[in-house]
């Protein structure tokens, strides 16, 4: 393996390899790009007809014939039967294409505020559309996703009732809405760990509230992934360095900035067909030097459902990704954290706690 002291030094050699005029400007267009995108903040709407879209938001998310192959749709990307996850590494697309980041867990959208692994889309309505028209993901072209969807019958009544108002004039706007409804409608927060919050002294065994506290103690998980508010969302929302294949964009900084679009679908599109500008990681969307190669913290609710770990879908099983994140932990705060081998089983206890219960029933389209 080789010496993250080293990788350290490393990129921060590569990141004062690049002029202060090159980030400035990367960084203001950047800036300026995100500051101009419009909000989509849901609207009231009566039960009936936000129950309507949140059917047809789940009907588009198990519809194949949506993808350019007609094989493809969101749930196979995000499984219901995995916490909304992937079991592979990096997800594929039409064609059998491979992308380069592994699909995280849909369940705790609806708490969310950036989205993808760089986090370079804050509206989730916005989000969802775009794995339609990336080739990697669905491969529809440009418009196509409107078109598919007139083109079906059996799509008439359920786009009346979820926006009857718009008539001829609904959009891919009103199916990014409807999407984004049934994911925030989907079950969360209904875990052991959530039981035990609510006063239920029984809700944990022994070990895994010796694993809480391991977890908000000396592993110092809970920096990151915050175990407070109720419900707590186990994540900061911010984001970090791990390390994890850092040799993708080593010496090639400069030059990968040259090259990357704008944030928004021509990103998303560039990140997940190639490696190396993925590796830059928040980086991409802000041009910050501080956010090279660092990824956005996902929640920890539903983690022993979602191997395989980390952005790149790298890290195989739940324990790997324990010991991984114990040893920059320990590289983070300048000294090492040796968890005993009954502390390390107990914090893989309370991992095991934060796992859903209700999920599995939103597995049927």
């Amino acid at each position: 393996m080789d010496d993250p002291l080293q990788r350290q030094a490393c990129q921060t050699d590569l990141v004062n390899r690049l002029s202060t005029s090159q980030l400035a400007i990367a960084a203001c267009l950047a800036l300026a790009t995100i500051a101009c995108a419009p909000s989509d903040t849901p609207k009231s709407v009566d039960s009936a007809t936000q129950n309507a879209r949140i059917a047809l938001g789940k009907r588009l998310f198990f519809d194949a014939r949506l993808s350019a192959t007609g094989e493809v749709s969101c749930a196979s990307c995000h499984n219901p039967r995995l916490a909304f996850s992937d079991a592979r590494a990096a997800s594929q697309g039409v064609h059998g294409k491979a992308g380069t980041r592994n699909a995280p867990s849909l369940l705790q959208t609806a708490t969310e505020r950036n989205f993808f692994w760089d986090g370079r889309e804050q509206r989730l309505e916005a989000a969802v559309l775009q794995p339609f028209t990336n080739p990697v993901e669905m491969g529809l072209a440009d418009g196509a996703l409107m078109q598919r969807v007139r083109a079906q019958p059996d799509y008439r009544a359920d786009l009346q009732a979820a926006y009857p108002e718009r008539g001829d004039a609904i959009g891919e706007a009103e199916l990014g809405a409807a999407l984004a409804a049934y994911l925030r409608s989907l079950p969360r927060d209904r875990s052991d760990y959530d039981r035990h919050a609510a006063g239920d002294r029984d809700a944990l065994s022994a070990e895994q509230l010796a694993g809480l506290e391991v977890f908000r103690g000396k592993a110092q998980c809970a920096s990151c992934h915050l175990s407070t508010g109720a419900p707590a969302t186990f994540t900061d929302d911010g984001f970090h360095h791990l390390g994890v294949n850092d040799a993708a964009i080593a010496g090639r900084v400069a030059q990968l900035l040259q090259e990357l679009p704008p944030p928004g679908p021509t990103l998303g599109r560039t990140v997940l067909s190639r490696a190396d500008i993925a590796g830059l990681g928040r980086f991409a969307v802000t041009r910050k030097p501080a956010d090279l190669a660092a990824f956005r913290t996902p929640s920890l609710r539903n983690v022993a459902a979602t191997a395989p770990y980390m952005h790149d879908g790298s890290v195989a099983t739940l324990e790997a990704a324990v010991d991984q994140e114990i040893y920059y932990r320990s590289l983070k705060h300048g000294r090492p954290i040796s968890l005993t081998v009954a502390e390390r089983r107990q914090l893989l206890a309370f991992l095991q706690a934060l796992t859903d219960r209700d999920y599995v029933a939103s597995a049927q389209p």
